[in-house]
């Protein structure tokens, strides 16, 4: 061997060393900078060819070329183990340890408001009617005039409704007391015949053990041609024994009156008080439940539908009411009061929320 081999021999042997001895990718970079970088000890020797004879630069190019393909070699597969084992300590300490409990992630609760809603959403829309939306700051014509509430009525009085500050031609808005002017909003709006409920918050000037200042109502309205009391019994009758669960609820209609009705009537239910429980169902006792009636010719006309040719019904119950009784809540004021605990005791899983297809599933 020639002095040039052995000085290429010992050159491989040094690197070779070099590349077993980097424990480290930025160890093994460094390695490959010193031998094959731009600088490195080998390309030196290859920027040199160019000044040895033809014959002499054919024979150390190829050797120079050889000792730099064993380098390469070296350093490519000493960086591919290095990775692994990398890898295999970064899997190591990011393993998860399976036989640790779970994290407790308490999941949030569907509100009994929100519940009732939906479930009497989803009853009558099976029975055809849709859901209507109106402001729930209303101007007095909608939420009185156009519903026959004469001026003498008491809810017109200051401390009974929410009024804002006059304008400047003295008239004022007011927090709507019920969700009445829906109906009249969507009849304005539309041509007969209407099939509706009209679920939202109304705004009262009362607050004890049984009233809250905001409270939430779901009214129903129904106008066509021919329609009588009996389609009204028969769609209330529906709803409660659908809603409660209870195939035999007795029911009956005790005369009433409201404005924008005529006839009018409360609706209750019957029941049984034993032991401080209340049981929906048969009984000797009565629960008032709602108020209905046939919508008065007055509203009809005050919408420009003729009395002679379209009548109709409507009704309106409390959500708060509805959701005490069915699912046992004894305060009225502690549907607002965002405690969490009571709506972990009392509120719903969003994923498994009972409807009136499921039933109740907690």
């Amino acid at each position: 061997m020639s002095l040039a081999d052995k000085d290429l021999a010992a050159l491989s042997a040094e690197a070779s060393g070099a590349v077993r001895t980097a424990t480290t990718l930025d160890a093994l970079e460094a390695v490959r900078i010193a031998y094959l970088g731009k600088s490195g000890k080998l390309t030196e020797q290859l920027k040199q060819l160019g000044s040895l004879p033809p014959e002499e630069r054919k024979t150390a190019g190829a050797a120079l070329n050889q000792v730099k393909q064993v380098i390469a070699e070296a350093i490519a597969a000493a960086k591919e183990s290095l990775e692994n084992i990398a890898l295999s300590a970064a899997l190591e300490q990011d393993r998860v340890d399976i036989t640790l409990p779970a994290r407790s992630e308490k999941p949030g609760s569907i509100h009994p408001i929100s519940q009732v809603i939906e479930e009497c959403t989803e009853l009558f829309g099976a029975m055809g009617f849709t859901v209507a939306e109106g402001p729930e700051i209303e101007d007095d014509w909608h939420n009185f005039t156009a519903l026959n509430i004469p001026e003498s009525h008491p809810a017109r009085q200051m401390h009974d409704t929410f009024y804002f500050p006059a304008d400047a031609e003295g008239n004022s808005k007011l927090l709507r007391t019920h969700t009445s002017p829906v109906q009249i909003r969507t009849m304005q709006a539309g041509k007969p015949p209407f099939r509706f409920i009209a679920p939202g918050r109304t705004y009262r000037c009362d607050s004890d053990i049984t009233h809250s200042p905001m409270f939430h109502q779901i009214e129903g309205l129904y106008i066509d041609k021919n329609i009588h009391m009996g389609h009204l019994k028969g769609c209330l009758t529906q709803f409660v024994q659908t809603f409660f669960g209870v195939s035999e609820v007795p029911v009956r209609f005790r005369p009433s009156f409201f404005p924008f009705t005529e006839p009018s009537a409360e609706m209750d239910i019957g029941c049984i008080r034993e032991g401080g429980e209340l049981k929906i169902g048969a009984g000797k006792d009565w629960l008032e439940i709602l108020g209905c009636g046939m919508v008065h010719p007055a509203v009809l006309r005050n919408v420009g539908l003729d009395p002679e040719e379209w009548q109709g019904f409507a009704f309106g119950m409390g959500v708060e009411r509805l959701a005490m009784l069915k699912y046992g809540i004894p305060d009225l004021r502690t549907f607002f009061d965002s405690d969490v605990r009571w709506l972990n005791h009392y509120g719903f899983a969003p994923l498994d929320i009972p409807t009136l297809v499921r039933g109740l599933a907690r």
